[in-house]
């Protein structure tokens, strides 16, 4: 069940976005503060489960069920919000290192992957994650259409793209395309890098 503390959302430096209004940065982390309250109580309904609802549990329907299924939600909302604002705000619009060594390796140059990554937050209605496996050693790109579906177990999350609505529509209504163009001259890629070194030491 877990006993964890309390989580207080991170506090990020809003600094501005190059074509990304603080209106819309501002309202954006009010939602992830939303997750983080969320989950508190989420947690806090754990702990009050009692051997009745241990016995009662069910996959149709029952307590157990739908509070774990609401932490898993509520969990990879404060996760992958977390991820996505801190690789966000970037000075160069184009990777190097060792990031840049493997995306050509695992998609054949910088531009097929960049084609490919625009093209999954076009697919996908929550989320894309280029992520790194240890299983095979080589990045990955998956996406989510929910915080807690489309996951894959084991895998290190590198680069976090929000492509849900509300991470875009103040500043580019429904015009998702232009958004997609904005985050890729956005990226941090020092966080990159410095999230692969933690994992990859060659």
């Amino acid at each position: 069940m877990g006993m964890a503390k309390e989580r207080v959302p991170r506090k990020f430096r809003l600094r501005r976005i190059k074509d990304l209004s603080m209106n819309q940065l501002v309202q954006h982390y009010a939602l992830y503060k939303g997750y983080i309250k969320k989950m508190n109580e989420i947690r806090q309904d754990m702990r009050g489960l009692t051997k009745e609802d241990f016995a009662a549990a069910n996959n149709t329907y029952s307590k157990v069920r739908c509070i774990k299924q609401a932490e898993t939600y509520a969990v990879n909302g404060v996760k992958l919000h977390e991820l996505y604002f801190e690789n966000l705000g970037g000075a160069d619009t184009k990777p190097g290192g060792k990031i840049l060594q493997l995306i050509k390796r695992d998609f054949g140059s910088y531009e097929r992957w960049k084609d490919f990554f625009k093209a999954c937050g076009k697919a996908s209605r929550g989320w894309v994650i280029m992520a790194y496996d240890p299983f095979d050693s080589h990045l990955h790109l998956y996406t989510g259409d929910r915080h807690n579906q489309g996951g894959v177990w084991q895998v290190i999350p590198l680069l976090v793209l929000d492509v849900y609505e509300h991470a875009y529509m103040i500043d580019f209504g429904i015009n998702r395309a232009k958004y997609l163009d904005v985050f890729m001259e956005n990226i941090d890629w020092d966080v990159v890098n410095k999230r692969l070194a933690l994992y990859v030491y060659d």
